[in-house]
């Protein structure tokens, strides 16, 4: 597709909160400086989708971690609290969508960013802020919609639990992705038997304890290999044995290999 020059300039936080209504159902621009997320907890009265075509981006809301490298996208639904987190370098696109133009995701999630995907993405950003709606424009937006409806999600979420002593465990956890603390250490730590602790951790977070810390592994180690660090230094300090271990987890996660995230394969 042919990326056109927008004739409107690149729209600041600042105007974008000042905002009582999107000018138009989709709203976005091209957003190339790194550190551009906001990582303090706000607020949208729109639905935001957040795709990185180069770096990492890391959301966190009271619910959840979210983490999308290349050809993923973060979906925040409207007024959902949230902080964003990017890689340096990272060169963002981001969309603003009425809620009423789009029924679909109502909860905060990561999703596949198909190769027709990604270039309605591009193509987009680089759209007049007030485009056709009843041209060519508006007809590549509905479509960018129906594709967004239709985009499987990613298993790249790490669901937060509530209780409290979980949730101390889960960021001790998270914080310490090679530590080789088991089960057993954490339910004497607790006081709690490993079946009660077991079952506290599919009660809270939907997944059992070895499949919460494996993807919290696999989710810190897609910065590092962003930034470029040896596939065996990630895997290594994400807590895995061997390279093999690793790529082979990375792998059943991602459909893809560390290298082939790296290179941009999908």
């Amino acid at each position: 597709m042919k990326h056109r020059q927008s004739d409107t300039p690149v729209v600041s936080q600042t105007e974008l909160e000042a905002l009582t209504a999107l000018p138009r159902p989709v709203f976005g621009s091209a957003q190339g400086l790194p550190n551009v997320a906001i990582g303090h907890r706000h607020t949208h009265q729109w639905v935001q989708l957040s795709y990185a075509i180069r770096g990492v981006i890391e959301v966190s809301t009271a619910t959840g971690r979210f983490v999308a490298p290349p050809h993923r996208a973060i979906w925040i639904p409207a007024r959902v609290s949230h902080a964003v987190r990017s890689a340096p370098d990272t060169e963002i696109r981001s969309l603003y969508i009425d809620p009423d133009a789009v029924a679909c995701h109502p909860a905060c999630r990561v999703l596949v960013v198909t190769p027709l995907m990604r270039e309605l993405i591009r193509t987009f950003s680089e759209l007049r802020v007030e485009y056709d709606e009843e041209g060519s424009d508006g007809r590549l937006v509905r479509v960018l919609l129906d594709q967004l409806a239709a985009a499987p999600e990613a298993d790249l979420a790490l669901p937060w639990p509530n209780d409290r002593r979980l949730r101390k465990l889960c960021e001790e956890l998270q914080a310490k992705p090679d530590s080789r603390k088991s089960l057993s250490n954490y339910s004497r730590q607790m006081q709690l038997s490993e079946r009660s602790l077991s079952r506290l951790f599919v009660q809270e977070t939907g997944l059992s304890f070895r499949r919460w810390r494996q993807r919290s592994r696999l989710l810190s180690s897609l910065p590092l290999l962003e930034r470029g660090e040896r596939v065996t230094d990630v895997a290594l300090a994400c807590g895995y044995e061997s390279m093999s271990a690793f790529v082979a987890a990375f792998r059943e996660q991602m459909g893809m290999t560390p290298g082939e995230l790296v290179a941009g394969k999908t």
